[in-house]
């Protein structure tokens, strides 16, 4: 199963950080890899925030809507992703944000397996680029935006 970490410090403070990242609607303006997003849910139930959303990602012919299960924690500010339908076998993925001197430092984990066996193989080998690529468009993003800490 294909797994990878990103861990680096974006110029911004915490919560600008964590509004983009549950920001889903607009992955597709600037994350790569993102086709398209649609929100179904999006529910407050006291410390946690609750989505359910879709994401259309792929790479040139091979694109494919998956549905998650998205839980913000405001009390350890993580927030954690889950499969619930779609090509993918198994998805996890948590997003940790804690407060730095330079602004937030995020740790971005994930794991996954894709039911199409061929594409898990080409999945694995590229991953860990694939994830630095779109740590990276949250970065500048965060930058587009909050320009300051």
């Amino acid at each position: 199963m294909p797994k990878a970490s990103v861990k680096r410090v974006i110029e911004c403070k915490k919560e600008q950080l964590i509004n983009l990242v549950l920001d889903i609607e607009k992955y597709p303006q600037f994350v790569p890899f993102c086709f398209d997003a649609h929100l179904y849910e999006k529910n407050e139930q006291g410390d946690l925030i609750l989505i359910i959303a879709d994401l259309t990602i792929g790479k040139g012919s091979f694109k494919n809507t998956y549905k998650s299960d998205v839980k913000f924690n405001k009390i350890d500010n993580s927030i954690k992703i889950k499969n619930i339908g779609g090509p993918l076998k198994h998805l996890e993925n948590t997003w940790t944000f804690k407060d730095h001197e330079y602004g937030t430092e995020i740790f971005f984990d994930i794991n996954f397996e894709i039911e199409n066996k061929f594409l898990n193989i080409i999945m694995t080998k590229s991953f860990q680029f694939g994830l630095d690529k779109i740590a990276d468009a949250f970065q500048k993003r965060a930058k587009e935006l909050f320009n300051n800490v």
